[in-house]
């Protein structure tokens, strides 16, 4: 475990583009090996509506496949399209052969339930990993080898810590935020044994996080509150993943800037922290394939 570092000294990143190239490189020498058996990895998208956001993400998901050698099925539907429509089109991705993981692009237009979508996925080709039996799953397992998908994200910071050689083992991590997709699912994780870290869950009825951060080894910011996280209330040596997101418009330019929960100057507080962007971000994507090549991998036997 990194040393603690004193206010005045800089922190090391935990660099999410370069470990997900790695774990990508490694994503396609076993899609390589699939192939030669015969079988294409396939991942599908069902993106509604034209949020900009969602376009951008969803289109890095496909150059990401075309990257590994997976196949991308690509489904968009209007803003407007009914709750049936919808459910529709997920019924014939989860009969196609060629689909082996697909994923509905979040959040969803008001007028659709979001819940009763995400519940119509098939739990085996979930590659969000946020199907409500793969969620049970991973409440149910404390230890041992896990058959269902894991959530992106948080595994993504999992493996981020475990690249850089970082053990939570022991450690306490507060956790701001308690969202479904990074949230809730990440106490999950880091407290099966193979973590083995002690959690705190803070959010907006959480009286003084200020006082839960001062006693945390690890922050992970998942609010999506732009620089909500003072530095300053944070010990010197803390581990931080900046994972929440905000994204602002210029409205006289038209560019858009991506903005985390942490404020600036954690990097003069903290012994490791991931950037955003650059840092969780590239490993959700990442773990997204993974997702989708472990599934293909278990149903070759």
């Amino acid at each position: 475990m990194p040393q603690a570092r004193t206010h005045t000294q800089t922190a090391q990143v935990l660099d999410g583009r370069a470990t997900a190239k790695a774990l990508k490189q490694d994503l396609a020498a076993r899609v390589d090996s699939l192939k030669a058996r015969g079988i294409t990895p396939g991942l599908g998208t069902v993106l509604v509506g034209d949020d900009p956001g969602s376009q951008t993400y969803v289109a890095g998901k496909h150059r990401d496949c075309a990257e590994i050698g997976i196949e991308s099925l690509q489904v968009q539907l209007p803003a407007d399209v009914s709750e049936q429509e919808l459910l529709d089109q997920l019924a014939a991705l989860n009969e196609d052969p060629a689909c082996t993981g697909y994923i509905v692009q979040l959040p969803l237009p008001g007028h659709l339930d979001t819940q009763k979508v995400l519940e119509a996925i098939d739990p085996a080709k979930d590659a969000d990993g946020l199907h409500p039996m793969n969620l049970g799953r991973l409440v149910a397992s404390v230890s041992g080898e896990l058959s269902s998908p894991l959530p992106c994200t948080p595994k993504g910071c999992v493996d981020l810590l475990a690249h850089y050689g970082i053990d939570l083992s022991g450690r306490h991590v507060v956790v701001v935020g308690r969202g479904v997709t990074i949230g809730r699912p990440i106490g999950l994780l880091l407290t099966r044994k193979a973590v083995n870290a002690t959690v705190t869950l803070c959010h907006t009825g959480t009286e003084d996080i200020a006082a839960q951060l001062r006693t945390a080894d690890v922050v992970v910011a998942a609010a999506g509150v732009k620089h909500m996280i003072n530095p300053a209330d944070l010990k010197a040596g803390v581990i931080v993943l900046d994972v929440g997101v905000t994204r602002e418009v210029d409205e006289q330019t038209g560019t858009a800037r991506i903005f985390g929960d942490v404020a600036p100057g954690v990097e003069n507080v903290a012994s490791w922290y991931s950037p955003n962007p650059g840092g969780v971000g590239p490993m959700t994507r990442a773990e997204l394939l993974a997702n989708v090549v472990e599934t293909a991998e278990r149903q070759a036997g």
